[in-house]
């Protein structure tokens, strides 16, 4: 994070329609791309590039830096069977020495449009099934180098399993059985669009009455079954929708689609787009009791980011290309601030309950206090600057690395900053103010507004004045051990830790042993970390370990969660059994309190700015 003054840049993203582009496809200047996905099953893409070329050298680049993942990790090692051709006669290429993500073709005189012909292998477990696909076309294109994105365009088509239906936010120019050619589109839209299709598919439409851009919901699924979203469910998205429209005041997509994968054997994560997110969860979520919390821990974060992260983007975050790396810096105005709206939003519409927003923020409280001792080495930008360089490091000992805790603790820090916004003018001015002015303005269609630090501290100080550089220096670069917990505590609130158990489905349980003896473990007792200085640790047990008994018995959960109940009224440590690699271990922990978990409690001296922030708006 950089306090220094800087050039605020805007640049319009051209829609890819129109007669310009029209003309440019007219010429034979558009980048053909086919894919093939009729072997979806088998998790082969089969690609093919006309691009029109000069004799002369010519490079392509794979998509490195991918928009949303902060880093440099498109999948290039799942690309295989890569020819060229030209004239009918195959043409050498090379790879370069420094960068596995560029490629050098010589073209022979005469030859105006260059062949490419590749596959991409689907990994196991991430984006496909036997069922369903979920195509992100920055995995199966090429590109020319010496253009930005936004201009060079491409007429896309795809191919897909007879039977599959789909959704997408791309415009459809014409469908043929189960051929779908799409509108010349430009490069970063094209990237910015992807599909989901499947056997098991279904759109629902989540537009509110009286809304004049549609919205939709486009599940694919690995059963029929699973598409079964309640009536419920349904109205808290669409509430999800008009709630977004009062929190930002604009829109900045001509409609948007809400992509949602379901099934057991996919990675289940989301990423933000202008127009669409690809959002990714188990199979039978939308059957279970907990459906709404766990659709609006995901949702809502990745449709806030319509708004921040995609139309306003930090300015070293915006890159002409794929190529050139992101700075990841201000990731804690990108996915920070967005990891407080989004909650935000779950709750004003009612995918979450008050309690279970409240629970939520305990959680993330609790995690980053007595759960995060690399608080006490590490500053906040640091998590974000790292970003860069991806998670790595090995599995294990999270809470002492530090991990992407630029979204959880920017959850916290902007919720500090609604409370002073609330506070400095005396309730007259909230968030909504800051969100209308920052992310406001005319629907020009997806676009993309930069930002810089002091851009930012500007719009704030249009809100409310106050010392806002001085804040983010104290959070963001400056060393804070503490628990993040001043926004709660502003907002009327504060952390409070006991033997009841937190109520929220999804990643924001907390694990019974992680506040008692500082362990994290996974559903086999293998220890996923040990908080240092926790009793655990000093014990003597560490990430990697696998617990197996407690106490003379064979390790459960239940078994672990009894234990530490009993241990209040002992005076014997807890002998638990570890397995390090080959080795049998026990491992005396001096632990004599009871389960332990986070909540929010009310701070009656103090107004109750939380419940207001959490209401629907009128």
């Amino acid at each position: 994070m950089r306090f220094i003054p800087a050039l605020e840049k805007s640049t319009l993203v051209a829609l890819a329609l129109g007669l310009a582009l029209a003309a440019r496809a007219a010429n034979g200047e558009n980048i053909l791309l086919t894919v093939d996905a009729t072997q979806t099953a088998r998790r082969l893409l089969h690609a093919k590039l006309v691009i029109p070329v000069k004799p002369g050298p010519v490079t392509l680049y794979y998509p490195k830096w991918i928009p949303g993942e902060h880093g440099p990790d498109g999948p290039i090692s799942s690309v295989t069977g890569l020819t060229f051709e030209g004239g009918g006669k195959a043409i050498p290429w090379e790879r370069d020495l420094l960068d596995v993500y560029t490629f050098h073709v010589n073209v022979p005189a005469g030859i105006t449009h260059l062949n490419a012909s590749y596959d991409y292998i689907e990994p196991d477990g991430y984006s496909a099934t036997d069922k369903l696909l979920v195509l992100e076309w920055n995995e199966v294109l090429l590109y020319p180098a010496g253009s930005p994105s936004k201009d060079v365009i491409y007429d896309a088509k795809l191919m897909l399993p007879d039977g599959w239906k789909f959704g997408t936010s791309l415009p459809l120019a014409e469908q043929t059985a189960n051929a779908l050619t799409f509108k010349p589109i430009a490069l970063d839209l094209l990237v910015d669009s992807p599909v989901i299709a499947g056997e098991f598919y279904r759109s629902v439409d989540l537009t509110p009455a009286g809304e004049p851009i549609h919205h939709e919901i486009d599940f694919a699924a690995d059963s029929e079954a699973a598409l079964n979203m309640s009536p419920e469910v349904q109205k808290q998205l669409t509430n999800l929708v008009a709630e977004s429209g009062k929190m930002f005041g604009a829109r900045h997509y001509r409609d948007y689609h809400f992509l949602l994968a379901l099934s057991d054997h996919v990675a289940h994560f989301g990423l933000e787009h202008h127009e669409s997110n690809d959002s990714r969860l188990p199979e039978r979520t939308l059957l279970e009791p907990s459906a709404s919390a766990v659709v609006g821990s995901l949702l809502p974060h990745e449709f806030a980011h319509s708004w921040n992260g995609k139309f306003r983007r930090p300015a070293d975050l915006t890159t002409p290309d794929y190529e050139k790396p992101m700075e990841d810096d201000l990731l804690w105005g990108y996915e920070g601030l967005t990891e407080f709206l989004g909650p935000l939003l779950a709750a004003r519409s009612g995918l979450f309950t008050p309690e279970q927003y409240r629970e939520y923020l305990a959680s993330a409280a609790g995690m980053l206090g007595p759960g995060r001792p690399g608080r006490a080495w590490r500053p906040l930008v640091d998590t974000a600057v790292a970003q860069a360089g991806g998670r790595g490091g090995g599995a294990g000992w999270t809470s002492w690395r530090r991990s992407s805790d630029y979204y959880e603790e920017g959850d916290l820090m902007w919720l500090e900053v609604a409370a002073i916004l609330a506070r400095e003018t005396k309730g007259k001015r909230s968030i909504d103010d800051f969100c209308h002015l920052f992310h406001g303005g005319a629907n020009n269609g997806p676009e993309v507004k930069t930002y810089t630090v002091d851009s930012l501290v500007q719009s704030l100080n249009d809100v409310a004045p106050y010392d806002w550089v001085g804040f983010f220096h104290r959070h963001v670069e400056a060393i804070a051990p503490a628990m993040p917990s001043a926004g709660i505590e502003d907002a009327g609130w504060k952390v409070e830790f006991n033997n009841q158990p937190t109520h929220l489905p999804g990643r924001h349980n907390t694990p019974s042993a992680l506040y008692s003896l500082g362990l994290q473990l996974r559903e086999d007792g293998t220890v996923s970390d040990s908080i240092v200085g926790s009793a655990a640790f000093e014990a003597g047990i560490s990430s990697g370990m696998k617990v197996v008994g407690v106490n003379g018995h064979v390790y459960t959960r239940a078994v672990l969660e009894d234990a530490i109940k009993a241990s209040k009224n002992s005076t014997v440590p807890l002998a638990i059994l570890v397995i390090n690699y080959d080795y049998y271990r026990t491992c005396n922990v001096d632990y004599h309190g009871e389960e332990r978990f986070p909540h929010l409690v009310r701070d009656e001296s103090k107004a109750d700015i939380l419940t207001d922030l959490a209401k629907p708006r009128a």
